[in-house]
């Protein structure tokens, strides 16, 4: 069966990110993170679309068991079905609306 790809963001989606960069350091995984991503990867290819390192990156996922329903890592916006994203907003049509949207943008965490 082909699925279709999600991309996951993992700053603010996955993880405690607060808006505290630290390039060495990713914070913990959210709670309900896991068993969101365990569920969805039975009918979707998740894939983490992320600017961090790589290398630092599949650590993370690595140590917190993610890497069973991970099939890739990307910093590149790849073709998906749905791209999960904090910093983000849904385009209707309508220009006026979204620069309205743009212009009160605030992530959730703040």
């Amino acid at each position: 069966m082909l699925k279709k790809t999600i991309l996951f963001d993992l700053d603010g989606v996955l993880n405690n990110y607060d808006g505290k960069y630290d390039e060495k350091y990713i914070p913990p995984i959210k709670d309900g993170a896991y068993d969101l991503i365990k569920e969805l990867s039975e009918n979707y290819k998740i894939v983490i679309f992320t600017t961090r390192n790589i290398f630092l990156t599949s650590k993370w996922i690595i140590e917190n068991g993610l890497d069973r329903f991970v099939e890739n890592i990307t910093n590149i916006k790849e073709p998906a079905f749905l791209i999960i994203d904090d910093r983000c907003i849904n385009f209707n049509g309508d220009y006026a609306e979204l620069k309205s949207k743009i212009n009160k943008f605030e992530v959730w965490y703040k």
